[in-house]
């Protein structure tokens, strides 16, 4: 076990600068405990691996991987497509109403999303690396107030841990309910109640979360490094969990002797553990909106794509030199969402559904639902379809004529030449001009004529790599900030805070400011502002929505190029995720499955409800 942390330490030593340090010491496969918890270098190095392992950082990533050659240090499992390295980060939006699958190596959202989540779970787990981690924090948390480094870097590196511990528990929560909540390193000499323990309820747990950010927020006010959680970084963290939360209790119900559910009667207390905590961000005036670009579509993509920028309030860093060849920090978003060219021929991991395009507005505030009936007749611009959009749309989606590399995206699935005929077949045409254009999936699927733009960075040249974005991924950004302000407000009867804060957003944004605020109005601004950012399925699980929304069938749209004109007709592609495989979420749903695995190894777990 400590050979395997020490060959670790080393892979982390691009990004902590130890290297020299670590190999001057003892030969690395007989490094003691005493020597790591004495020597401030190590204790960073380890305090780096538990950053590192927590991939659910980069949105829901649920697997490490640490090269090419090498495997997880937690399970020695070798999984790049569901790592950040791969296809992770992508599969927690195909899961929600925003989109579907398109290039899914991953291979199980798809079945997941049709209510396929049964007892053997699988999907989105995050239990055993969680608790590796947390007990490799847990001894952290133990040891290095006794070890001799200064006080002050003490304080500091026990409050990153409780950092790291409580988001753990976080994403775990936020999935299972109650979970077992350990704060104390175990040992096989313990005894049974703690080698094999019970689940907390799920109240604890955010309780516990919350107290932690409490705790430690005033020990990570000196924090100046940009990669690693500050004040305002905890009370992101418990602005988020104290939201859901107030949520869980005004919408859920209580269950399973209480371990599920919090008390309809304390919704408001949490509502207003978030809004203190987001007032708090915002009094401090350590964040503003990014609004630095004239063109407001261009200035919302680069929230995403420009670092450190003044919206960031935690990131997981990247770096531009490839994390699997070795001494690099990237990931693959690029390579598994962008459009074509394509190193592989491949791209569009998530492909948003028209209904997600149509929630974008239009400039005037009026709704951005199209007329299905009407957008079937004739022939059709872009400009026509798409102008006077909210300026996020473009910065969010691309789709037909979407600028890109200097060239332009092309879904067109069919021609009308100018015979009148109708060319659909790969390798037809008229002209010169061909049936299809390029954005092929894979057997003439367009998927849904409508591909992901937030994040990607045009200037980077993905080649064949998997690995080689370099963006960084915001964890927690101002923006969020303010939508969790305004829904707490909204709920605490507060109607004029929220409505300020929607139309900070809507201003930002380049649309018209409301002079009315609702519920609904509040997720919808959610909804498109945090779009492909990880939140749509926690909070229509939260709202408890979910059964409703994710059990309906969607759309996309095809576009046929009209040869005289340029123009196109359009398509409406209805039940686009398969007339037998529609979505379906079920009451159970709502709480992931414990596992036969996981309640056969420890008879102390209950399951949660519906799953049998």
């Amino acid at each position: 076990m400590k050979k395997k942390l020490v060959l670790f330490l080393i892979g982390l030593c691009g990004l902590t600068s130890c290297l020299d340090d670590i190999l001057d010491k003892k030969p690395l496969d007989i490094i003691s405990d005493d020597v790591v918890w004495n020597d401030p270098v190590m204790i960073d190095a380890y305090l780096a691996q538990q950053y590192m392992l927590t991939t659910v950082f980069t949105n829901e990533a649920s697997d490490y991987i640490e090269s090419w050659s090498a495997g997880s240090p937690v399970d020695g499992k070798w999984e790049i497509h569901t790592s950040e390295h791969g296809y992770g980060p992508l599969i927690i939006n195909n899961i929600a109403d925003e989109g579907k699958g398109g290039w899914e190596i991953s291979g199980n959202a798809g079945s997941y999303k049709t209510g396929k989540l049964n007892i053997n779970g699988g999907f989105l787990e995050w239990w055993e690396y969680p608790y590796y981690i947390i007990r490799n924090l847990n001894q952290f948390i133990e040891r290095v107030p006794d070890s001799p480094i200064d006080s002050e870097t003490r304080t500091l590196r026990v409050a990153e841990a409780r950092f790291i511990r409580a988001f753990n528990y976080f994403s775990m929560v936020k999935r299972y309910g109650g979970v077992p909540l350990m704060t104390k390193a175990a040992s096989l000499d313990d005894s049974e109640d703690v080698l094999y323990p019970k689940r907390n309820s799920e109240k604890e747990l955010y309780d516990f979360v919350i107290s932690e950010m409490d705790a430690i927020a005033e020990d990570l006010a000196a924090t100046t490094d940009f990669g690693r959680p500050t004040k305002w970084t905890a009370l992101a963290l418990k602005s988020r969990a104290a939201l859901y939360a107030g949520s869980i209790a005004q919408f859920g119900s209580m269950q399973l002797n209480d371990l599920l559910g919090i008390p309809q009667s304390q919704a408001s207390d949490y509502y207003q553990k978030a809004f203190d905590a987001s007032q708090a961000i915002i009094n401090s005036g350590a964040f503003q909106l990014y609004d630095q670009d004239t063109d407001k579509s261009l200035n919302f993509r680069n929230i995403f794509v420009k670092k450190r920028n003044s919206e960031v309030i935690f990131a997981k860093q990247h770096s531009y030199i490839d994390a699997l060849a070795g001494g690099g920090n990237t990931w693959g978003y690029d390579f598994c969402q962008r459009p074509k060219p394509h190193g592989w021929n491949l791209g569009m991991g998530n492909t948003p559904y028209l209904e997600m395009a149509e929630e974008f507005e239009y400039i005037d505030g009026k709704p951005g639902k199209l007329d299905r009936q009407a957008i079937q007749n004739g022939l059709w611009s872009m400009e026509e379809l798409w102008g006077k959009k909210d300026p996020r749309f473009a910065a969010t989606i691309y789709t037909m004529g979407t600028p890109w590399r200097g060239g332009n995206v092309d879904f067109h699935k069919g021609l009308i030449g100018g015979d009148g005929k109708l060319y659909e077949n790969d390798g037809e045409g008229y002209e010169g001009v061909n049936a299809m254009g390029d954005q092929n999936i894979n057997a003439g699927n367009f998927g849904t004529g409508f591909g992901v733009m937030k994040y990607l960075d045009e200037n980077v040249d993905i080649g064949s790599t998997w690995s080689n974005s370099g963006t960084d991924f915001i964890v927690f950004r101002f923006g969020e900030i303010l939508l969790n302000y305004a829904e707490a407000a909204f709920e605490l009867g507060k109607s004029g805070e929220a409505l300020g804060a929607i139309n900070q957003l809507r201003t930002r944004a380049g649309i018209a400011t409301k002079t009315t605020i609702d519920r609904q109005a509040i997720r919808h601004e959610r909804k498109v502002e945090l779009a492909f950012e990880g939140h749509r399925y926690w909070d229509l699980r939260r709202w408890r929505e979910a059964e409703s929304v994710l059990s309906q069938s969607f759309s996309g749209l095809r576009y046929i190029l009209d040869f005289n004109t340029r123009k196109y007709k359009l398509v409406v592609l209805d039940d686009i995720d398969g007339v037998n495989t529609p979505p379906r979420f079920y009451k159970q749903n709502y709480y992931f499955p414990i596992t036969l695995n996981r309640t056969g190894a420890n008879a102390n777990l209950l399951e949660n409800p519906g799953y049998n």
